[in-house]
């Protein structure tokens, strides 16, 4: 076969493609809901538990994901996912109440999950240390890219002229033309026919033996690594901040700043347009500072904490008298968030070996899940009792806490010392990684 010039940028873009098909998924439940929900008779307070419901299967499918892609790879592991939150997104087509809702919100939740260890897994193989950051930031880039698109797709074209069941079949079914081209195109990478022996090396790929088992590190080895544990509790503490976003603000803009769904199409898109800008440039900025001659973990650092001090002016959205200045300031907001994750989310490729790094990944998302349940949850109730200022502050508040909980955790951000990690033939570390 042909050898493809870059083939890992390609390979790349498959992934953003499969990230954005998954955020449009996802945000059309929130716009559409505007339409069935008042149509079907689901309260706002159900939605909440359903989001809930969402969450909680998004949660529980992190780690067995993670699990799933290390151990079978990502071509397998990605075919399983998409068709399962493909089918799920397609089946809300068919919501007659609160119950069907929340079964086919609980499989969209289940299959979604898969996408973030999976791509984390692919950059980590594709990607040296030096362009991973960057790698991340354009695969999390198709998060901000989906919720830009949905509203102008879903909101403001698809469910005016086609009415919002035949919509949700047309988003559903994308992810699956999606499938057939990457079992057509993926292979790993130390066998791929199209991919050069220069950038093989480039990568750093190694070949395993014939027929070598895939070894799949035990869960106790990981859990007894600091390192593990500040990836886990930083995704706890700031990734609620993103679901918040996410699920709420078509609500938040109908019922605060009185938007219908055509508006809020037209106007929504412009946060998540600018989580896309700062996802690229927090990879951008790190992979920067490393070719400058920074280290691993002070590029890495300086990039989150920059980051983590953008996230609070979400504060001053809960004050905003306007639609247009409550987005400009959400928009400074999702700005920070994807700088801040699209480096977050190379750290399991920065410290562990590959056949952990799915693990730690979906790890890090089932502790992103869990608490993003829970502010879900309380995100109800808080609207309802005293309005969405006491949301967005409490939200933004979030930030600050989670970096400084990373970074007094993870100490130096570099591989891992430990005896049960290291033996991993598979693993090589290339960068230097002194402060």
């Amino acid at each position: 076969m042909r050898v493809i010039r870059g083939l890992r940028w390609y390979v790349l873009g498959l992934i953003f493609l499969a990230t954005c098909i998954n955020y449009v998924d996802r945000s059309s439940v929130g716009l559409l809901f505007t339409q069935f929900g008042p149509e079907t008779g689901i309260s706002l307070a159900q939605y909440g538990w359903v989001g809930a419901i969402l969450l909680l299967a998004y949660t529980l499918s992190q780690s067995v994901s993670g699990r799933i892609f290390d151990r079978f790879g990502c071509r397998i592991g990605f075919a399983v996912s998409i068709s399962v939150w493909c089918g799920a997104a397609m089946a809300h087509s068919l919501i007659a109440g609160v119950g069907s809702f929340a079964l086919c919100s609980f499989f969209l939740g289940l299959g979604e999950a898969g996408n973030w260890p999976g791509a984390a897994k692919v950059v980590a193989e594709w990607f040296p240390a030096q362009e991973r950051a960057l790698g991340m930031a354009v695969f999390n880039g198709g998060a901000a890219m989906g919720g830009v698109v949905a509203p102008l797709l879903v909101a403001a074209w698809l469910s005016p002229i086609m009415g919002w069941r035949t919509t949700f079949l047309v988003v559903g079914l994308a992810g699956f033309l999606w499938l057939a081209v990457w079992l057509v195109v993926y292979r790993p990478v130390e066998q791929h026919p199209c991919l050069s022996r220069i950038e093989r090396d480039y990568i750093g790929a190694k070949s395993p033996a014939a027929g070598a088992p895939v070894r799949v590190i035990r869960l106790r080895v990981l859990f007894s690594e600091r390192k593990a544990w500040a990836i886990l509790l930083a995704r706890f503490f700031v990734d609620p901040i993103w679901w918040l976003y996410m699920l709420w603000l078509p609500i938040y803009l109908k019922d605060v700043h009185h938007l219908d769904l055509r508006q809020i199409g037209l106007f929504q898109w412009f946060p998540f347009l600018a989580a896309a800008v700062g996802s690229l440039f927090g990879g951008w900025l790190s992979g920067a500072l490393v070719g400058r001659g920074w280290s691993l973990n002070a590029a890495r650092k300086t990039a989150m904490g920059a980051a983590a001090c953008l996230m609070p002016v979400g504060i001053l959205a809960a004050h905003a008298h306007t639609p247009l200045t409550a987005l400009g300031l959400i928009s400074v907001v999702l700005f920070g968030f994807q700088m801040w994750i699209s480096n977050v989310q190379t750290l399991p490729g920065d410290c562990f070996p590959a056949s952990a790094v799915g693990t730690v990944a979906g790890l890090g998302g089932s502790a992103a899940g869990l608490s993003s349940l829970f502010f879900n949850l309380g995100t109800g109730w808080m609207v309802s009792s005293f309005g969405y200022g006491a949301v967005l502050t409490a939200a933004g508040v979030l930030a600050p806490i989670g970096a400084l909980i990373l970074f007094l955790t993870i100490g130096v951000i570099g591989p891992v010392a430990s005896p049960g990690l290291l033996p991993d033939p598979t693993f090589h570390p290339k960068e230097k990684t002194q402060s």
